[in-house]
């Protein structure tokens, strides 16, 4: 089987770069999809695989069913295999045939990647699936990078019902891994991630007269640093704080204060986010920033309203499953190309499904140093090596493969 999924990979590789292409031209930001979601579909179409338009507006779910005849006890499995679809609100920067056409908006995240991937894997199940017993699910889902984030109204609608899933396989690009190798983390592996939005008040002024006004300047300094010293102190040289073994970030990114040098405003405007990897922590964590700030504001005269908002929770990927995935990997790339990962603070909105089944989220090599392919996504210079896409095809095929056997 590997093989035969490695031939089909290379025999389709020319069309899925040209739908990879077709898709970086022609990005969309998130929930607004519409074109994306009509290309996506007409190839579905036109490989012969079965599937629902409209899906909270943009999303897409296709169904690949097995024909091998059932020989197990047991039901025969149903995974459920996911691509994003949207992009980001970027400017690109690289000066190739296949740029976006539409000003301000790129594929700078490698969801056009994603979507390829899956439509070529989509391809080679198809034409294998004599040779398998259960269904694949294909979810090409809308709204990754913008909250509640796609996933989350997706399973709201329903999308891991009729079938439901026994687990679910996500792939994304990591430009600093080299094209043709993957790799995999069992367990806590991506953050939540959350919003903080924090309004700090008190009482604007001349700046030469210090008794008429209450600075809410030196207010939010102080809640910042005391912030930071309770929750980032102790990191040392490592990425992220700990608190009772659990990666923890929180950082700020934004103040605003319409003053001058001689105005002391009437309130300052912050706006941060908090990473973690535990949702207990995560919920104590919430109530502490916000009676620290509060506290702090009164206690000089002030007030602080301190919203947070929910995003997406942590990733956690099953040790079974995705010891399976990586098995399937190491069988298809050779054992020096199924790399291991550590934990990271970013977020991925695939986190939802996680929350709802086994899930393995890996990440699929597309950088090339000797091409110059180096540039990290959310920039405007991200790019990949094509040869990622007869990769990451054949992989995803071949983990799903792996994970139907009975």
């Amino acid at each position: 089987m590997t093989e035969a999924i490695k031939k089909l990979a290379k025999a389709q590789l020319p069309e899925i770069i040209d739908i990879r292409r077709h898709l970086h031209a022609d990005p969309e930001l998130s929930f607004n999809e519409f074109r994306t979601a009509a290309f996506i579909s007409q190839k579905l179409t036109r490989f012969g695989i079965p599937h629902q338009t409209g899906i909270v507006g943009t999303g897409i779910c296709a169904l690949i069913e097995g024909s091998k005849p059932h020989a197990g006890k047991k039901p025969a499995k149903v995974i459920a295999l996911r691509a994003d679809m949207d992009a980001l609100p970027i400017a690109e920067k690289n000066n190739v045939p296949y740029a976006s056409k539409n000003a301000g908006v790129m594929h700078a995240c490698g969801h056009d990647v994603h979507s390829a991937c899956l439509l070529g894997a989509a391809n080679i199940l198809n034409q294998l699936k004599a040779e398998f017993e259960g269904t694949v699910k294909l979810i090409f889902q809308p709204g990754e990078e913008l909250l509640p984030g796609g996933a989350s109204l997706m399973i709201k609608e329903g999308i891991l019902d009729n079938p439901r899933p026994d687990l679910i396989i996500g792939q994304h690009v990591q430009p600093s891994m080299e094209v043709g190798k993957a790799g995999f983390r069992s367990g806590m592996y991506m953050a939540s991630t959350d919003e903080i939005y924090l309004t700090v008040k008190g009482k604007g002024g001349h700046a030469a007269m210090p008794d008429t006004y209450t600075s809410p300047l030196l207010i939010a300094a102080e809640i910042l640093l005391t912030l930071d010293k309770e929750f980032m102190s102790g990191r040392g040289n490592k990425p992220w704080a700990e608190h009772n073994g659990i990666p923890t970030v929180l950082a700020f990114g934004k103040i605003t204060g319409a003053g001058a040098t001689n105005v002391i405003p009437d309130e300052v405007k912050i706006e941060g986010t908090f990473r973690t990897m535990d949702e207990n922590w995560r919920k104590e964590a919430h109530g502490k920033m916000q009676s620290i700030a509060r506290k702090i504001a009164e206690e000089r005269k002030g007030s602080c309203d301190f919203i947070i908002a929910d995003g997406y929770p942590y990733l956690a990927n099953d040790a079974g499953i995705t010891a399976l995935a990586k098995s399937a990997a190491t069988a298809y790339l050779g054992a020096a190309n199924a790399e291991d990962l550590d934990i990271r603070m970013t977020g991925e909105d695939f986190s939802f499904y996680s929350h709802h089944l086994p899930a393995c989220f890996y990440r699929l090599g597309t950088g090339n140093k000797a091409k110059g392919i180096i540039s990290g996504v959310h920039t405007a210079t991200f790019d990949i090596d094509e040869e990622a896409l007869e990769t990451g095809s054949g992989l995803m095929a071949a983990i799903a493969l792996g994970l139907l056997k009975p």
